[in-house]
């Protein structure tokens, strides 16, 4: 049990009616789990209303009652707290609950459109490397030290992630890198969570359905470097013309990386291969396994952020050409005829062209890249016709085909992604709605010596369908379907 009071430390109250020196038992936002002595908080959420249920929590036991309205009816035994926002106070409330885990560890959020996985994923892998008890928090997954726990989302609720940052306290974890996402942030799910520094990766065209604009998105974005401390450190690649926005407002330490323009920090790509590349980074050549220039942005990101949480700059670097690379991004396998075949988490344009781009910059010329690729569904659509055109553009052959469609009809996503294809490219285009068909057909298209890229579910290991997931696991099917041809 912890007093009411002490959870609601630095939430913005704007009226109370009862008692805050209560006991509670624990935090819920779901109604549905609502026990005796709960303290319920109202979230208006986009499917449903919290304050809609606050009448069933009385009822199933709650002793107090957050709400950005107060209620009409309210009971003489249960607090009532009005706050200015739901979802922030959640957020402050869970740090305290589960004693502020947050600071007593170094927390680093890696934020952008592309690449929060593979630096949050490689930083936890380097730390490791270097002796470190390390956290992760990430859409692959969740890792205290050498403990795996499963993840659904980028961001996880604000229950959740201190939940597991007090399990990381209490295993002795010095460093936790987590991946920010732009709904997290919205949604106010890192409030109340103290950040060693910041990381920005990149911005491009992503989650329009649900910020509405690009400037949107991008301020959202901006507002995790806004919030951090004067002894922090904000990192960001102004490569990117988002870089410097990301650094206009914050206390923090600024610092800058690029492979292209003048940085605190910088690299340069030597040699490039399918099976790593040279970069110099620092004045000192090194062979890392991960290939492409997204890649040595990554790299350079990660060398950057090691230096500035401490660790000496030559072992960085040796630990970084030891690092291996994330499931599903640039994920490949070549078969006993030299197919070659690369799972990518590729979902948006720019990831999807990265990819491209390294793949034509590898290839001698005489293969053919054939490209399987879908956009998900209840997604933003604006995307769909972009994707569709750059996949026809860069590859020799594509296969549209299903993504997680969830409640929309892949049929209907394949057609608009159709739409952005190009006339000159149009007999290049084959649409096959089941992504099993589509990568077996892909395979019996390919010569030997050709290559295959399967876009856009990367470490996914199912398949959204009307709310329904089946196992689906890309690069498992197109390893089987290579092997079995081989024979």
């Amino acid at each position: 049990m912890k007093l009411l009071k002490d959870i609601l430390y630095g939430v913005h109250l704007t009226a109370v009616s009862g008692t805050t020196s209560c006991d509670i038992a624990s935090i819920c936002f779901d109604s549905r789990q609502v026990k005796k002595n709960d303290v319920f908080v109202a979230i208006k959420g986009t499917l449903t209303d919290g304050h809609k249920y606050i009448d069933a929590v009385v009822k199933a036991g709650a002793r107090a009652v957050i709400c950005e309205e107060l209620p009409d009816t309210m009971q003489d035994e249960v607090t009532y707290v009005e706050v200015e926002n739901g979802n922030q106070a959640l957020a402050v409330m869970a740090s305290n609950y589960y004693g502020n885990p947050s600071k007593n560890l170094k927390l680093v959020g890696v934020t952008g459109t592309n690449g929060k996985t593979t630096v949050s994923s490689l930083l936890y892998q380097l730390f490791k490397k270097a002796g470190y008890k390390v956290g992760l928090l990430s859409t692959i997954k969740i890792m205290i030290d050498d403990a795996e726990y499963p993840t659904k989302h980028t961001t996880p609720d604000a229950l959740v992630i201190n939940k597991y940052l007090e399990m990381m306290n209490e295993a002795g974890v010095e460093y936790c890198f987590m991946e920010v996402s732009s709904h997290g942030i919205h949604q106010k799910r890192t409030e109340g969570l103290v950040f060693e520094g910041a990381i920005f990766t990149n911005l491009s065209h992503d989650h329009l359905d649900y910020h509405k604009t690009f400037a949107e998105y991008r301020d959202t974005k901006k507002k995790l470097f806004d919030q951090l401390s004067k002894s922090a450190f904000a990192l960001t690649n102004i490569d990117d013309k988002n870089g410097l926005v990301m650094l206009q407002n914050t206390k923090a330490r600024k610092f800058t990386y690029a492979l292209k323009n003048y940085a605190d920090y910088r690299a340069q790509i030597l040699e490039n291969q399918f099976d790593g590349q040279l970069l110099k980074i620092d004045e000192h050549e090194l062979w890392t396994k991960l290939i492409g220039h997204f890649n040595a942005y990554n790299m350079l990101a990660i060398f950057a952020t090691a230096d500035l949480l401490g660790l000496q700059k030559l072992e960085t670097l040796r630990l970084i050409s030891e690092l291996d690379n994330v499931d599903g991004r640039f994920q490949y396998f070549i078969s006993k005829n030299r197919i070659t075949a690369i799972v990518d988490y590729a979902h948006t344009p720019d990831a999807l062209k990265n990819v491209l781009e390294t793949i034509n910059t590898l290839r001698t010329g005489n293969e053919n890249v054939i490209t399987v690729v879908g956009c998900g569904g209840d997604r933003d659509r604006s995307k769909r016709p972009v994707m569709g055109n750059i996949a026809a553009d860069m590859s020799n052959k594509v296969i549209l085909t299903s993504d997680n469609p969830r409640t929309e009809s892949p049929a209907e996503i394949i057609a608009e992604m159709e739409a952005g294809v190009e006339p000159q490219h149009f007999k290049k285009i084959l649409s096959i709605v089941n992504r099993e068909q589509a990568i077996k057909t892909a395979c019996q298209l390919a010569n030997d010596n050709d290559i295959i890229l399967v876009a856009g579910k990367g470490h996914e290991t199912y398949q959204e369908t009307n709310g329904v997931r089946v196992d689906f696991d890309d690069f498992k099917i197109v390893k089987e379907v290579l092997n079995n041809l081989d024979k």
